[in-house]
């Protein structure tokens, strides 16, 4: 009996979906990964997938495919219009097949929800209704009957195309408020012909669709849909409407793909990757009442993290597979860890989506904060050994020097790591301090480990200075040793407390009732101690320097945090460049009319203002070792993306 049997006896159980035998319940949802170019699968997608296939995922669904021209909602989605995309599409299933993989795609068309157009230009959005859609601000033209029968016929030629490339299943995409999901919605669908009106009616073209997929495909061939069992929005598809939908479309399908949330509008979008603000597994019970009213397989997804949340949602007879996406994104051998019993080796997902979906939105590859292999696996999926073993000190264990050691550790070398603190982490151990951030303390475990399983020899407590330098003569010296607040000088006469948020998280100060957070880095850390000390019972003014809170942030995780803001009533400025303070009052310029803004009857003013590197070794040491390298915050303060990529570049490097 294997380790998985007793520990996961329900997610290692396979299961058989018409023609295909899922070898366990752990599946990758659709996802864009930007990694396609010119609309077809390439190199870079079928070895993303690839490591994902050889971790033990049971299920791969490809990301969307458009189905007709009107579907391209982003400049690099994949398209399923031309026997040209078979030829990728059947080399990412013969690899993935041949690591025991079943492999389905998403078959796509957005309607209303367009992110962007071709050349810069605002392309035109076809729906059921003129039904404007808020986050993206499109104005769809209403489809008239020729092209809705184009678009149906373009899902059945995409399925056979897909079959024909040997893939294993199609997914009917009618999730986050997409085009059939705008059929459904009686608040989106105002048709008064065929296809508008009863539930039959706005069920019609999912009915003609999906139709047209099995007549293009086989009996043997599985056709899935994912739907948002609740639009979470004011005008969205409600749970019980798409529960209705799905028991009518039952006879057509051979699973059910639960999710939550829409495209259209800022909040509902929040779910298409809900930041860790929200509880593990959240989805659990809204996939068990449509387990319980279906008989075919339901599908969840949803902050699935790890193999035992997952083994709880099979257990409880919520689901039947779990959408475990940013876990394998952090961790592609997650299956195989969790099978084998392994399961302190697996890279935790903290939901911070600055890399996977982060990415996407500025139009990048996707990634992952802490394993930055992902989506660059031609270059980073094998390390290569060190052709001779060098002694490697590295300064500094924040995220940076971690990554650098245990990479480096790997590839063969002899590393010691030294941190100048009693613990590991750097700034995340204050990161995970703020309101509902503690899940970012997980880099810390994640990479520690990471240390433990490279073996790095790791001294706490010792500042390396020039003298042990000479004492140790390292082959290569990574210095890592991160930043300290950005502190300017600022007018003042005393009359206001001035504190940095490090002092804050560190517990060395306390504000008094009125307070003024001068934010701007336009990240989380601004908003969270704004946050957290509104918690603490103080009256908040956030001064931000940039056009909003968290503007530099995920979507999602930004405008998770404005929700949070407006709830707990804390007050906003935008475009607001700190001054100076005096007789009570905190002085700002606006930063474009440069007119004065004023906080009066402030007592304290606490300063997010940035970070300065801690670099006074680099010019000690440049000429003392034989190679020295500069990553992270002490090259430049950014944030703990950037320092673990810099640790995997060194490190591979070395």
């Amino acid at each position: 009996m294997s380790m998985a049997t007793t520990a996961f006896p329900n997610l290692f159980q396979p299961l058989q979906i018409r023609g295909v035998r899922l070898k366990n319940r752990i599946m990758s949802t659709g996802h864009d990964t930007t990694l396609p170019t010119d609309g077809l699968v390439n190199d870079a997608l079928i070895a993303y997938h690839e490591a994902r296939a050889r971790g033990g995922v049971g299920l791969i669904v490809s990301q969307v495919a458009g189905v007709h021209e009107t579907a391209r909602y982003t400049s690099h989605m994949l398209m399923a219009t031309d026997d040209d995309c078979i030829e990728g599409y059947r080399k990412l299933a013969d690899i993935c097949h041949a690591h025991g993989c079943v492999v389905f795609s998403q078959l796509f068309h957005p309607g209303r929800e367009i992110m962007e157009g071709g050349d810069g230009l605002l392309t035109v959005a076809y729906a059921p209704s003129v039904s404007p859609n808020e986050r993206f601000r499109v104005m769809p033209r209403q489809l008239d009957k020729r092209m809705i029968d184009e678009i149906v016929a373009g899902y059945g030629e995409a399925a056979r195309r897909m079959h024909q490339a040997g893939l294993d299943g199609v997914e009917f995409v009618a999730s986050h408020g997409y085009l059939p999901a705008q059929f459904f919605n009686p608040r989106v669908n105002r048709r008064a012909d065929d296809y508008g009106g009863s539930v039959e009616n706005r069920l019609r073209f999912a009915v003609e669709a999906l139709k047209a997929i099995r007549a293009a495909t086989s009996e043997d061939f599985v056709i899935g849909m994912r739907i948002s069992g609740g639009e979470r929005d004011e005008h969205g598809l409600t749970s019980d409407e798409a529960l209705e939908s799905c028991r009518h479309l039952e006879p057509l399908l051979d699973y059910v793909n639960v999710t939550a949330g829409t495209s259209a509008s800022l909040g509902g979008a929040v779910h298409i990757a809900a930041p860790m603000a929200y509880k593990n597994a959240y989805l659990a019970n809204d996939a068990f009442q449509f387990r319980r009213a279906l008989n075919i397989p339901v599908f969840v997804a949803g902050r699935i993290n790890q193999p035992h949340e997952a083994e709880t949602v099979l257990a409880e007879g919520a689901a039947d597979v779990c959408g475990m996406t940013r876990a394998l994104i952090c961790d592609p051998e997650m299956p195989t860890k969790a099978e084998e019993g392994r399961t302190d080796d697996i890279r935790a997902c903290i939901a911070c989506n600055q890399a996977c979906i982060g990415h996407f939105h500025r139009g990048f590859p996707i990634s992952c904060i802490q394993h930055p292999e992902t989506g660059r696996e031609l270059r980073f999926g094998t390390l290569t050994p060190a052709a001779r073993s060098k002694k490697v000190m590295v300064v500094g264990g924040g995220p940076a020097g971690m990554k650098a050691a245990a990479i480096a550790a790997v590839r063969g070398h002899q590393v010691t790591l030294y941190e100048a603190s009693s613990q590991l982490g750097g700034q995340a151990q204050l990161a995970q301090q703020l309101p509902r951030r503690a899940e970012f303390g997980g880099i810390i475990t994640n990479l520690s480990r990471e240390l433990e399983l490279a073996q790095v020899r790791v001294i706490k407590g010792v500042r390396v200075d020039h003298a042990l330098v000479d004492t140790e003569k390292p082959d290569a010296v990574v210095l890592a040793t991160g930043a300290k607040p950005y502190l300017p000088e600022i007018t003042q006469d005393g009359s206001v407390q001035i504190v940095d948020a490090w002092q804050l998280l560190r517990k060395q100060v306390k504000t008094g009732s009125r307070v003024v957070v001068a934010d701007w880095r336009c990240d989380w850390i601004g908003p969270g101690i704004a946050e957290m000390l509104v918690n603490d019972g103080c009256s908040v003014e956030l001064a931000v320097n940039g056009t909003h809170p968290g503007e530099l942030l995920p979507l999602y995780v930004r405008d998770n945090i404005a929700a949070e803001l407006h709830k707990s009533g804390v007050g906003i400025t935008p475009y607001a460049r700190l001054y100076g303070c005096d007789s009570g009052t905190v002085y700002m310029q606006h930063s474009v009319s440069e007119q004065p803004i004023l906080f009066e009857n402030i007592n304290t003013l606490v300063l997010c203002l940035g970070h300065e590197p801690e670099d006074d070794l680099s010019a000690m040491l440049i000429d003392q070792v034989p190679e020295l390298h500069i990553i992270g915050d002490s090259l430049a303060p950014r944030t703990a993306e950037e320092a673990v990529y810099e640790g995997l570049k060194v490190g591979a490097a070395l």
